[in-house]
């Protein structure tokens, strides 16, 4: 039997690729041969690098919502994008297109519809990005991971409700191991601190000043980013801050009863599959498109979530929302329950196992 050949895109953060990842580990090698287009100098070539799978890069342009004398280039790099994953799409005779958005996804997207192969797009955030609103018009199907993110699509027929995939490995962490690595005690509850890939400052800021009294009740495993760990308070009883966290980030979970986060999409399903506990503090709109804070109201609203937002955040309100999620503990995680929050990962398998290709056309 010939093998099925599938394409997958995504980049710009790590959000848009680490889903792609989730499915290309769950894909059967016998039956599907797999290849990545991404952009040149992107976090994606850096994630699938590690993968062992072809990667093959294009010129794209980005879509910025402020004016830069880039912006002006932009629409030449994207239409030679678009050639370039054209050619490339009918060399490598793709049977399949799995778009998760960003920046580098339209071309790959244009391109396919131009050679008639299908198109399945996915979309984590309650409020889609502009990529994948450039893309609709050219996908066949688009995931999202709750209803609610189906109202933004004018074309009900092609949006379909699957949730987000997520690596098999998060839910092989080990508690034990977890608290080994930071050098805990079994007897005494974790609160992890996830600042995003590269850290944030405002919570570094807002953390470290709490630490005297979140230790007393907590031990606090803190991911600050790259370079930003704060060596003056190695040592301290109860705190371990790493830069980040890899194949190690599914221990640390395991080992912790509460999270703090950042709100995107894709760590917030994450937090939500393991049933954690958590504070989310959103990016502010001054610095993203808003789509953390939709995402931070929605859950919010469901009331599994407590929200403190970036231009309110001090030590108070960051030790006020871990009280408030520590006293709504049980009732909180009843809630995650009821959401029925899952990894998708087959769901949407077996979704683009069923997109039958057709003849491209002849140009």
């Amino acid at each position: 039997m010939k093998k099925q050949h599938i394409v997958f895109t995504g980049g710009g953060t790590a959000g848009h690729v680490t889903p792609n990842v989730a499915l290309i580990e769950a894909l059967d090698p016998t039956q599907w041969k797999i290849d990545y287009i991404g952009s040149e100098e992107g976090v994606e070539k850096i994630i699938i690098g590690e993968l062992n799978i072809p990667y093959h890069s294009i010129k794209t342009g980005k879509f910025r919502r402020y004016f830069s004398w880039q912006n002006f280039l932009d629409p030449f790099f994207i239409v030679w994008g678009i050639v370039q994953a054209f050619f490339l799409l009918r060399r490598l005779q793709v049977d399949r297109v799995f778009s998760k958005g960003g920046f580098v996804a339209f071309p790959v997207v244009f391109a396919a519809w131009l050679n008639r192969i299908p198109v399945i797009a996915h979309e984590s955030d309650l409020t889609p990005g502009l990529a994948n609103r450039l893309c609709f018009p050219f996908v066949d199907k688009i995931c999202v991971t709750f209803a609610e993110g189906g109202r933004f699509f004018k074309d009900s027929k092609k949006v379909v409700v699957t949730g987000t995939p997520i690596r098999n490995a998060l839910f092989a962490g080990s508690r034990a191991r977890g608290l080994a690595l930071c050098g805990f005690d079994v007897n005494k509850p974790c609160l992890l601190i996830i600042g995003g890939s590269l850290g944030a400052g405002s919570i570094n800021q807002a953390v470290r000043e709490a630490l005297p009294l979140l230790t007393q009740s907590l031990q606090v495993i803190h991911l600050c980013g790259k370079g930003k760990v704060d060596s003056s308070l190695l040592g301290t009883p109860n705190y371990c801050p790493l830069e980040y966290a890899n194949e190690e980030l599914a221990s640390l979970f395991a080992a912790s009863e509460l999270v703090i986060s950042r709100a995107g999409a894709n760590t917030v399903y994450e937090i939500l599959a393991l049933q954690k506990p958590h504070v989310l503090i959103p990016l502010s709109a001054k610095v993203s498109r808003g789509d953390q804070i939709h995402n931070a109201h929605y859950f919010e609203k469901q009331g599994v979530s407590v929200v403190v937002h970036e231009e309110d955040l001090t030590a108070k309100t960051l030790l006020r929302a871990v009280e408030e999620v520590r006293s709504r503990q049980v009732q909180i995680i009843a809630s995650i329950e009821a959401l029925g929050v899952e990894s998708a990962t087959s769901k949407i398998i077996a979704l683009i196992a069923t997109q039958r290709p057709v003849v491209p056309r002849q140009v």
